[in-house]
C-alpha cells in the first residue's frame, strides 16, 4: 500500500510504500476496543476515601441510657446510621483498577488501527518535517496546503502528527492549532490514534515504526 510524500511546503515529492507488517495487518475491532479499555483503566486512579467510625472525630459519650428510654441500644454517635458518623464499606483509596494487555496483543492492536487508517486513505507522509519553521503560521500554512490537495484530510477535523520523538520545531509550529495533536512513536497507543481522523507521519517515523 502506497501513500504520498510531501515537503513542508505541501508540495508532493513522491510516493512511499507503507510497511505491510504494520499497515496491512488483520483488523480486529474487538482487540482495538480491548486495548482502549485497558488504556483507560490504567489512567484511573483511586482518590475516593471515606472514614470509618474509628476515624471520625467526635464525642465518645454514650448516646443515651442503655435501658428505660424505649429506644434501640446505641453506644456511639459515630455509628454509620447517624448523620456525621462513619461510612460502612466505603472506598478506602486502595482500589486497584490496573489492567494488563500482553505485548503481542498491544502490537496487534496498533497494527490493526493503523491498517484501518491506511485502508481509508487517511495517512500521508511529510519529508524532513523537523525543518519546518517553529511558527504557528507555518504549521497552519502547511495544513492548509495539504487540505487543498487531499480531499480526505480536508474533511478531517482531528489530525495527528506522528514523529519519532518530540521535535521542538514541530511542537512550536503545531501546538497552538486546534484539534491538531502531536504524537511520538515512543508513546504511541491505540487510544490516542482512535481520537484522530487523519494521520500525518514524518518520513523517519514510517521507517522506524516496524521497530
Amino acid at each position: 500500500m502506497k501513500t504520498a510524500v510531501y515537503n513542508t511546503k505541501a508540495e508532493k515529492l513522491s510516493e512511499i510504500t507503507l510497511p505491510k507488517s504494520v499497515f496491512d495487518a488483520k483488523i480486529s475491532e474487538q482487540l482495538i476496543a480491548q486495548a482502549i479499555r485497558v488504556y483507560l483503566a490504567n489512567q484511573h486512579h483511586s482518590y475516593a476515601k471515606t472514614k470509618t467510625r474509628a476515624e471520625v472525630i467526635g464525642t465518645t459519650q454514650k448516646v443515651w441510657a442503655q435501658k428505660g428510654t424505649g429506644r434501640a441500644r446505641h453506644g456511639s454517635r459515630k455509628a454509620s446510621l447517624f448523620v456525621g458518623g462513619g461510612v460502612t464499606f466505603g472506598p478506602r483509596g486502595v482500589q486497584n483498577y490496573t489492567l494488563k494487555l500482553p505485548q503481542k496483543m498491544k502490537i496487534a492492536a496498533l497494527n490493526s488501527i493503523l491498517t484501518k487508517f491506511a485502508q481509508d486513505k487517511r495517512i500521508l507522509v511529510i519529508d524532513k518535517i523537523g525543518s519546518i519553521d517553529p511558527k504557528t503560521k507555518k504549521g497552519l500554512k502547511l495544513l492548509t496546503g495539504l487540505r487543498a490537495v487531499n480531499e480526505v484530510l480536508s474533511d478531517s477535523s482531528k489530525v495527528g502528527i506522528i514523529t519519532t520523538k518530540t521535535l521542538n520545531n514541530v511542537r512550536r509550529a503545531f501546538r497552538n492549532l486546534p484539534k491538531t495533536n502531536l504524537l511520538s512513536l515512543k508513546s504511541l497507543n491505540v487510544y490516542d490514534l482512535s481520537n484522530q481522523n487523519f494521520l500525518i507521519f514524518s518520513k523517519k517515523a514510517v521507517a522506524k515504526i516496524i521497530k
